[in-house]
């Protein structure tokens, strides 16, 4: 099939980002070759990003180990040497052939392989402004300097973002409002206008915000359009994240399309395109 890169509806297109790297449902996340062939096709893509003992970062979502690779303990107090030697983990638990990246073997990738000039590949910050020190801040520039052209950085602590992306000049940001019991407050109080201009008075320079789906379709079921500011203001939104394809995702998917969401963040790309093509 045809790479599933984006939708085009009613003169509007939605990309299809490629959730932690993932072409298709079965895939294992975060590996060098997915996210390379994403970058060459002009494709959508994200990683996450959590901070190691080395004052660098870990291609990784979470801070333990045990999960995703073959190591255990913390990401925190894992060396840059330690992490390269560890093996990634597919959905299943198994190990794998491919080892964990670090953001600075990424970036050297995406540099030599190269990009198509649509293609964008998101760096998910994990951690908060505290956790920032002057040497992950170096370390982070360094890595992502050459490349920052094809990237954009967002996270849940636009502090954090901010002061990362002040060091790499031409990078993009983008933040994420949607946290813990985000939804079931906004259900409570109805504040969605509330909700997202506080989001782009937080961060007036983010060119992408990113919002948990569930939340857009709650506040059009209130009778709110939480994409239309966004728009108004310059930005672009990220629907997150649907995992499966599925009647009922299908539905959803289509409610966000019809909304004009800019990005729908999935698990299965292919599944999503497929089911959508006609």
């Amino acid at each position: 099939m045809t790479a599933p890169l984006y939708i085009d509806r009613n003169g509007h297109r939605t990309w299809i980002k490629w959730h932690r790297g993932r072409r298709r449902l079965s895939d294992p996340a975060f590996t060098g070759e997915r996210i390379i062939e994403a970058m060459r096709l002009g494709a959508s893509v994200e990683v996450d990003l959590v901070i190691h003992a080395d004052h660098g970062c870990a291609v990784l979502h979470d801070r333990t180990l045990e999960r995703e690779t073959t190591g255990t303990g913390t990401v925190r107090d894992t060396s840059a040497v330690a992490l390269r030697e560890l093996y990634l983990r597919d959905k299943a638990g198994q190990p794998i052939a491919e080892k964990v990246l670090l953001l600075e073997d990424l970036c050297a990738l995406l540099a030599r392989e190269g990009a198509h000039p649509d293609a964008f590949l998101q760096l998910d910050f994990k951690e908060n402004f505290q956790a920032l020190t002057p040497q992950v801040v170096t370390n982070f520039a360094a890595s992502v300097s050459p490349v920052a052209a094809s990237l954009i950085l967002s996270g849940g602590d636009f502090d954090a973002i901010s002061t990362l992306a002040q060091a790499a000049p031409g990078l993009a940001t983008g933040y994420d409002p949607c946290y813990g019991e985000t939804l079931a407050k906004l259900k409570a109080d109805g504040d969605y206008l509330g909700f997202i201009n506080q989001a782009l008075v937080t961060a007036p320079d983010a060119k992408m915000i990113y919002l948990a789906h569930d939340i857009v379709l709650a506040a059009d079921d209130a009778g709110i359009d939480i994409v239309a500011p966004v728009h108004a203001a310059g930005g672009r939104v990220d629907a997150w994240t649907i995992h499966r394809i599925t009647p009922e995702t299908i539905a959803r998917i289509d409610r966000l399309l019809g909304l004009k969401v800019d990005q729908i963040t999935t698990d299965d790309p292919e599944g999503f395109a497929k089911a959508f093509e006609q």
